[in-house]
């Protein structure tokens, strides 16, 4: 019993210090944003037709997007027409930074062409992306990528010491420079 007590008294301050610096953290965390955006965009010296047909097609961001480039062995599967509302494009890669997921075109209106990403690992969220084709002349194209999520609670404490739009927006800005050389080759 007095091994118990020796343990307790040398214990028994930094456990009440992470009791609450965790419950610090965790009213903290009720005041720190919950939404994150992000958006990028470049400009593509081909007409707005050309840039609007290639990357209409889901299938093509295997192409040009940082993260299709992450893990060349991943499993992919498709579902759908590609170029349509309702075609998903699903990945399953052990890459941590890759995870499992989904992307479904929910909506193509005008330019501008609507995903839902649903992940499922490293941890569960859906978000909302697009895309959008914008003519600045007969031969240059205007096309911005976005992103829109929620980060739930306790987990939007990460936004405090992470920079969600430089860490998603550096990936968007290498997307959009490969889909240029890509594209004005």
């Amino acid at each position: 019993m007095n091994i118990l007590k020796t343990i307790w008294k040398i214990l028994k301050y930094p456990l009440l210090l992470l009791v609450v610096l965790v419950g610090v953290a965790l009213i903290v965390a009720i005041f720190v944003k919950k939404d994150m955006k992000c958006d990028k965009e470049i400009v593509i010296n081909k007409p707005k037709s050309e840039v609007y047909d290639f990357v209409k097609l889901l299938g093509n961001q295997d192409k040009y997007s940082k993260w299709a480039k992450m893990d060349l062995a991943m499993k992919k599967t498709f579902a759908g027409t590609d170029g349509a509302v309702g075609f998903i494009s699903a990945w399953d890669s052990e890459n941590g930074d890759v995870g499992k997921g989904a992307q479904e075109v929910v909506k193509m209106e005008g330019d501008r062409i609507d995903y839902e990403l649903r992940f499922e690992k490293p941890f569960k969220s859906t978000s909302q992306a697009y895309m959008t084709t914008t003519a600045l002349s007969d031969s240059t194209t205007k096309v911005a990528w976005g992103y829109a999520g929620k980060m739930n609670y306790p987990l939007n404490l990460m936004t405090l010491v992470y920079n969600m739009d430089e860490m998603i927006g550096n990936d968007y800005e290498i997307g959009l420079k490969n889909l240029k050389i890509i594209l004005e080759k």
